[in-house]
């Protein structure tokens, strides 16, 4: 039994992974093939399948950023649509990244091959029109969330609510406690800093995230602020920018920067500064309060503010309301948000009652969407579907 996969994003390799994982657990006969990330690969190899393109590395967000990659991505789609005639999987799983996902949907349709989508793109928020796509390439949806089942069912969708694999993956990680005490140690308190995934996250954003650590910094001299960067290039790039900024003003607060320790910054952190992103899940279920930011650029945020229904939202934010999990998106100068974002960290540091509050708030919405078993449940269902008798496909 072959499966093929199609993964855009760095969290949708982990989701992948997670479900490869559960469905050859299942069914160790399963061979998995497709378009992922390093995650993915060695479980891939280990079936006997093949990555067929690191497609995460090509992960974007913006309408100009994916111009100069159309053909690329083109090439990608007939790449697929050649596999699906010469050598069709036995279905097709698409993780998120609809964008790209939509052409390999419809030529998996066009080839008789099941189609399953697995965390869905968010077409409740930014294009409820397309669900028009969705009837007509995909067979069966499995949802993240309650509401996002009940919307596709509601507009004729079949679908599952399996729950959120991001809830599995903080459970199953493991923590390096040594560096999780290293990290408690100190005479004040502890912020995380995520400065995003993408590398033009990073980029536009670092500017603004240093800015409030510098103003939080003077006031709270004895903070420690950890920074969790994703790549090594991301890390040169905040280390480098840290530094010139040392130079030009005198000091810049205590900046301590880590690859491969998002969870346990997290952990450890009495409160976070973030690039707004699918990692607000993991703070949710680590209950660490959280500012998020995004700063796109103006045409982004000028397209953004025409299409999506609800401004720049960000999955937590469909949850969580602005006074539990503050989010800023923004384009232009970094200099007027400094202090509304420094000025709600600052409040959570200086009163712990207030923090607590959101702690509090934060465990109980935990409790209610963030069961695991999302991978297994995700895994079952596609795996029964698959039989020739259950499943139903448009004509």
């Amino acid at each position: 039994m072959r499966i093929f996969f199609s993964v855009g994003e760095p969290s949708g390799d982990e989701h992948a992974a997670e479900l490869i994982r559960e469905m050859r657990a299942r069914r160790p006969e399963i061979v998995a093939t497709g378009f992922g990330g390093p995650t993915m690969q060695p479980l891939i190899e280990e079936s006997g399948g093949e990555l067929v393109y690191p497609l995460t590395e090509l992960a974007v967000m913006g309408f100009v950023r994916v111009l100069p990659m159309l053909g690329r991505f083109y090439r990608l789609v007939k790449r697929a649509e050649a596999i699906f005639r010469s050598n069709p999987p036995d279905a097709v799983v698409l993780v998120d990244f609809p964008g790209f996902n939509w052409w390999i949907a419809r030529k998996a349709r066009a080839a008789g091959i099941p189609v399953f989508y697995y965390l869905p793109p968010q077409l409740w928020a930014w294009a409820p029109w397309r669900i028009k796509k969705v009837r007509r390439f995909v067979d069966h949806v499995l949802c993240g969330l309650p509401f996002e089942h009940d919307w596709y069912v509601q507009r004729g969708v079949s679908a599952d609510y399996v729950g959120h694999p991001f809830f599995d993956e903080v459970a199953k990680r493991p923590l390096d406690n040594q560096f999780l005490a290293a990290c408690r140690n100190g005479p004040g308190p502890t912020v995380a800093v995520l400065p995003g995934s993408r590398t033009h996250e990073v980029t536009l954003n670092w500017p603004l995230l240093q800015a409030v650590t510098r103003q939080l910094a003077q006031t709270h001299p004895s903070a420690r602020f950890l920074v969790a960067n994703y790549k090594p290039a991301h890390r040169r790039h905040c280390e480098a920018r840290f530094l010139e900024d040392q130079q030009a003003a005198g000091g810049a607060g205590r900046l301590e920067f880590h690859l491969g320790r998002t969870s346990e910054i997290i952990e450890a952190a009495d409160c976070c500064l973030m690039v707004s992103g699918s990692v607000s899940l993991e703070l949710l279920a680590r209950q660490t309060p959280a500012v998020a930011v995004y700063r796109g650029t103006r045409l982004t945020e000028f397209l953004a503010r025409r299409l999506v229904s609800c401004r720049y939202m960000s999955l937590p934010n469909l949850l969580i309301d602005d006074e539990l999990m503050p989010e800023f998106p923004f384009s232009g100068s970094v200099d007027p948000w400094i202090e509304p974002v420094s000025g709600i960290l600052d409040n959570w540091i200086t009163n712990p009652a207030t923090r607590e509050a959101v702690i509090d708030r934060m465990a109980a919405l935990n409790s209610s969407i963030g069961a695991s078993g999302a991978s297994g449940r995700a895994a079952e269902v596609i795996l029964e579907r698959m039989s020739p008798h259950r499943l139903a496909r448009a004509a």
